[in-house]
C-alpha cells in the first residue's frame, strides 16, 4: 500500500470509529491477497471483524453497567447437585426469550442453593444478546430509593431501574423493610409489570412475603403483578455451602 493512502485510509478509519479495521487492516489485507480473496469477500471480512468486535466490547460494557457482584457463568453451575432442577427449561430460558415476552422468573428455596448463580448466569446472557441489565440486592434497592426520595433524585433513580430491560432483584426475604422502603420496592415492580422483565430469587415462600412487606394488601398486589406472567423455579435441593461445610468437617 502506497504511504499517502495509508495515511489517507488511517485517519478515514478513524473518522468513521472502525477501530478494529484499522489495527487488523494490513493482515487482513496480506491475507486477501494470499487467500486469493476478491475485493467482496475481502470487504465482508473486515467489516464482520468491525460487528464481532463493537458486539464484543458492547457485551463488556453491558457487564459492567449489570453491576454483578461476581460473574457466575452457566458453564459453572453444577447441575449434578440441582437434581430436581429442569435443565431444558434453563437451556431455553438462556435464549433470553423471556425478556421478549416480558416474564418475569423468580427462584424460590433456601440459601445455598445457586439461586444468586443462575440469576446472574441468566443476566450475563441478556448482557451478550445485547439486553440493559441491572443487578441488585432487595436491600439494596430498597436502601437507594429510600435515599434518592430524601435527596430529590428520586425520579432519576427509578427511571433507572424501570428502564432497563432487564432487573435482578436478589436475596428478597432476608431482610424486612420498612413501610416506606416496601412501597417504593413496589412502585419499581409495578411499574415495570407487563412492561420489561425482573429476576427475583428469594428463600422465602410467596405465603411469608407479608412478613417482608409488611402489608398484606400491597404483598398481594405485588404478587399479583410479579407471578402474572412468571415462570417460578422451586430451587429444593440441598444447600452447596451446606455440603461444603460437611466435606471440610470430614477432611479435618
Amino acid at each position: 500500500m502506497k504511504p499517502a493512502i495509508k495515511v489517507q485510509l488511517t485517519e478515514n478509519l478513524k473518522f468513521l470509529k472502525l477501530a478494529a479495521i484499522s489495527c487488523n487492516l494490513e493482515p487482513c489485507m496480506r491475507q486477501a491477497r494470499e487467500s486469493g480473496l476478491d475485493f467482496s469477500e475481502f470487504l465482508l471480512n473486515i467489516t464482520d471483524m468491525e460487528v464481532a468486535s463493537r458486539m464484543e466490547n458492547g457485551r463488556k460494557r453491558r457487564l459492567r453497567q449489570a453491576r454483578f457482584p461476581l460473574l457466575k457463568p452457566i458453564e459453572t453451575f453444577d447441575f449434578d447437585a440441582a437434581k430436581d432442577l429442569d435443565f431444558q427449561m434453563i437451556k431455553q430460558l438462556l435464549t433470553g426469550q423471556y425478556i421478549k415476552d416480558v416474564y418475569n422468573i423468580i427462584f424460590l428455596g433456601k440459601s445455598g442453593t445457586g439461586k444468586t448463580h443462575l440469576a446472574t448466569a441468566l443476566g450475563m446472557e441478556a448482557c451478550r444478546i445485547g439486553k440493559k441489565t441491572l443487578f441488585t440486592t432487595a436491600c439494596g434497592l430498597a436502601n437507594e430509593l429510600v435515599e434518592a426520595r430524601e435527596e430529590k433524585t428520586l425520579s432519576r433513580i427509578l427511571k433507572r431501574y424501570v428502564a432497563c430491560d432487564l432487573l435482578i432483584i436478589d436475596e428478597l426475604g432476608y431482610v424486612p423493610f420498612s413501610k416506606e422502603a416496601a412501597q417504593l420496592l413496589f412502585q419499581v415492580m409495578a411499574e415495570r409489570h407487563e412492561r420489561k422483565s425482573m429476576i427475583i430469587t428469594s428463600n422465602m415462600g410467596f405465603g411469608d412475603w407479608t412478613s417482608i412487606f409488611g402489608d398484606a394488601t400491597l404483598t398481594g398486589a405485588l404478587l399479583d403483578r410479579v407471578t402474572h406472567k412468571a415462570h417460578i423455579i422451586n430451587c429444593n435441593w440441598e444447600s452447596y455451602r451446606f455440603k461444603e461445610a460437611l466435606k471440610k468437617r470430614k477432611r479435618k
